[in-house]
């Protein structure tokens, strides 16, 4: 189904990020569906405000669009510092690094989004500033060697990662704290949306809200999308008041069936049930539902195994029954025993 000119996005890519901002908790008091991650960090602020000392350096684990972002925000901000924000990429070289190291005040946060994707060589230089804050690096090589040390101002570095196994064990190590987020909930998703349709002075009913909630997937970044586009609708077609009818058009309109699968899904859904349910290996199922194997892996899969819809096998991804199911499709009398999932 083609999608109305009258339901484009109006927001430039600009107009989005700035849309981004504006929805983030303040504080963390305002950081709703990981409150087990809360306390601690209470504590902390607490401890290190009293000892007029930086916090602890702090790793932040979790898919993408969880809040770890949110959260490195709102702990500078809880802590009255500066916040300086790069990502594992950009740092291509050491030097790199040690620019911005220099350039820290005392107590600032150090954000590194991607951590993960920072080379090894870049990574080992953190190790010393991040315990003695300092930075040893060598010039010219052999004999005229010489070790020289750049002493940096005591600071927090928060790194952010979907994929903490590619960390080292060594520069893992050196985090004082490690936080993994865990996929919101609805309900906490209802919250979070109720709060920033207030924000944005948008009316819409409670029931509509949480038809949205139960559609982003455990995760806030989705939803506060699912809300923008909802928001869009209702202003062209209901005087600006988000109702029941107003979000199924939406959802009808952004491709996404009653039980919150996408195209990109059933895709995938649709290739096992091809192959007679399964094994898969990854190469064969990107190529087969045209998905780069990193986006099937990471994007995709994930959500479908928390579904329920697909497993991950020694042999390859396998069709489970609630797959078939969706499918509408009877499952083969010879996979019945390999999908029916975990005992």
């Amino acid at each position: 189904m083609a999608v109305p000119s009258s339901f484009a996005p109006r927001a430039t890519g600009q107009d989005e990020v700035a849309l981004e901002r504006e929805l983030r908790p303040s504080q963390l008091a305002d950081f709703a569906g990981q409150e087990g991650l809360v306390p601690p960090l209470e504590i902390m602020i607490r401890a290190a405000k009293g000892r007029q000392e930086p916090l602890e350096h702090i790793l932040l684990a979790g898919s993408p669009g969880l809040g770890k972002t949110s959260l490195a925000m709102v702990l500078a901000t809880e802590m009255g510092v500066p916040l300086k924000v790069t990502s594992g990429p950009a740092l291509e070289r050491a030097r790199d690094l040690v620019g911005i190291l220099s350039g820290l005040e005392r107590g600032s946060f150090l954000f590194i989004d991607e951590i993960h994707r920072m080379p090894r060589a870049v990574e080992e230089y953190l190790y010393g500033a991040m315990e003695r804050f300092c930075v040893e690096f060598t010039l010219d090589q052999g004999i005229h060697a010489r070790l020289l040390k750049l002493d940096v101002q005591p600071f927090t570095l928060v790194g952010a990662t979907t994929r903490e196994a590619l960390l080292s064990a060594p520069f893992r190590s050196r985090f004082g704290h490690t936080l993994r987020f865990d996929p919101y909930s609805p309900t906490a998703l209802h919250r979070i949306l109720k709060r920033n349709a207030k924000r944005w002075g948008l009316r819409a009913s409670d029931s509509a809200l949480r038809r949205l909630a139960d559609h982003a997937r455990g995760t806030p970044r989705i939803a506060n999308r699912l809300l923008r586009r909802a928001r869009d609708l209702a202003e062209v077609e209901s005087a600006g008041e988000l109702q029941d009818a107003q979000v199924e058009r939406t959802l009808d309109l952004l491709g996404i069936n009653s039980v919150g699968l996408e195209k990109s899904d059933l895709r995938v859904l649709e290739a096992l049930a091809r192959n007679h349910g399964g094994p898969l290996g990854l190469k064969n199922l990107a190529v087969a539902v045209d998905e780069a194997e990193d986006t099937l892996a990471e994007v995709l899969e994930p959500w479908l195994m928390r579904c329920g819809y697909i497993a991950r096998t020694p042999q390859g991804r396998v069709l489970l029954e609630a797959g078939w199911l969706t499918l509408g499709l009877n499952i083969p009398s010879a996979q019945e025993s390999a999908n029916s999932g975990p005992s």
